[in-house]
């Protein structure tokens, strides 16, 4: 089996490791694994608890104070809240509830099989898309449905056309309408609508499911709380409105800076021919990127700003990334692997000006003058095999 990975052979990161080095990587990290499995408790499940609690008080008193929205102050401090409120419960909340972080507390209302999030994607439809597609097929290009989104050119190796000219304009709206994008390519929207796929009855039925999923959210933020402000109801309509585009904006942003700035990789669809779990392992701790920041910042950001981490733990509590963090980075460092990380406003330069840098062709004006090849993971011999 051999994992591809496209960029230059004298760039390759593991080029140094040898399939001994890879195998004991791969049992670290299952020994971080199991220490946080073993060591899980009340604390970590008060932590949840404590979150949605606070979510949940900080909509409602953000939808009150909205009620007086006729005020510019009270549009000021209730958008302010209702924005911070949606992203809680979008990031630290329904994306990592809906990850099973939290299955084991056998809380029915805190539960992966019964979460319904604030999102115009049904939890159903992104679980399988996000938990089964994207964290089986991380930066697999062609694979993995996040890696671009189906409509962005990501990687030197992959074909420009005049399309990709228009990419960044793309990536901008996608970044304003995030939710529904993901909702899209949830679908697989363009392959779908395509005249033989658009008759497909699990297709027209999952359409069905979507549109009535965006119906009841668009009801409740563009109806009924406008209507309940009564003489504010236009101000408390752009409120919402506005609170769900800062909510775009900052998972779009989060999402971007763990997956497409400079210097994470992506892979070839047959790079995962007869993967290995370790394998599997060295590809998360390739394909991600972190963001360095303060307690509140991670909080905000459903720690993914911990993107490492999650790819390696997706199903681990959320609250234990910062401290597996340390362990991890330790590993990186020992076999001299590269540990992206930067501060937030790094990281979005630098996903924005890959996204930039790849809308024009290979070797444009020097923008991109990288010429990917192939370099294969090291592997035992057959030698090595029978000593083992």
């Amino acid at each position: 089996m051999t994992v591809i990975q496209k960029q230059a052979e004298s760039d390759n990161p593991v080029a140094h490791l040898t399939p001994e080095d890879i195998e004991a990587i791969g049992s670290e990290l299952e020994r971080i694994r199991q220490e946080i499995l073993d060591s899980r408790g009340e604390s970590d499940a008060a932590y949840i608890r404590k979150v949605i609690d606070v979510q949940r008080k900080l909509e409602l008193g953000s939808r009150a104070v909205l009620l007086f929205s006729l005020f510019p102050p009270a549009w000021f401090v209730g958008t302010a809240g209702l924005s911070l409120a949606k992203i809680l419960e979008n990031m630290e909340i329904g994306h990592n509830v809906m990850h099973g972080q939290w299955d084991w507390m056998r809380d029915p209302k805190i539960h992966s099989r019964t979460w319904e999030w604030d999102n115009a994607s049904p939890s159903e439809q992104w679980k399988h898309a996000h938990n089964e597609v994207h964290h089986t097929y991380t930066n697999v290009v062609g694979k993995d449905n996040d890696l671009g989104y189906g409509i962005m050119r990501v990687d030197e190796d992959q074909r420009w056309s005049p399309f990709f000219l228009f990419q960044p304009m793309w990536n901008f709206i996608n970044a304003c309408f995030f939710e529904y994008g993901i909702a899209a390519y949830d679908l697989q929207l363009g392959r779908n609508l395509q005249k033989k796929h658009r008759s497909n009855p699990e297709f027209r039925a999952r359409a069905k499911q979507v549109l009535r999923k965006i119906g009841r959210q668009a009801k409740k933020d563009y109806l009924i709380h406008p209507l309940l402000s009564g003489p504010s109801a236009l101000h408390t309509l752009s409120a919402n409105f506005t609170a769900n585009l800062v909510r775009n904006l900052w998972t779009h942003s989060v999402i971007m800076c763990g997956h497409f700035p400079e210097g994470v990789a992506t892979f070839e669809k047959k790079s995962i021919e007869g993967e290995t779990k370790d394998e599997w392992y060295i590809r998360q701790m390739l394909g991600s990127a972190n963001i360095d920041g303060s307690k509140l910042m991670h909080l905000m950001t459903g720690n993914l700003s911990f993107q490492i981490e999650h790819h390696l733990y997706p199903d681990l509590p959320s609250n234990r990334y910062a401290e597996i963090s340390v362990q991890v980075k330790a590993l990186f460092d020992k076999y001299d692997l590269p540990y992206v990380t930067g501060s937030l406003p790094k990281q979005v330069y630098s996903a924005w000006h890959k996204i930039v840098r790849l809308s024009l062709p290979n070797d444009f004006m020097g923008m991109t003058n990288k010429t990917p090849a192939p370099v294969a993971m090291p592997k035992r011999t057959q030698t090595a095999e029978a000593a083992a």
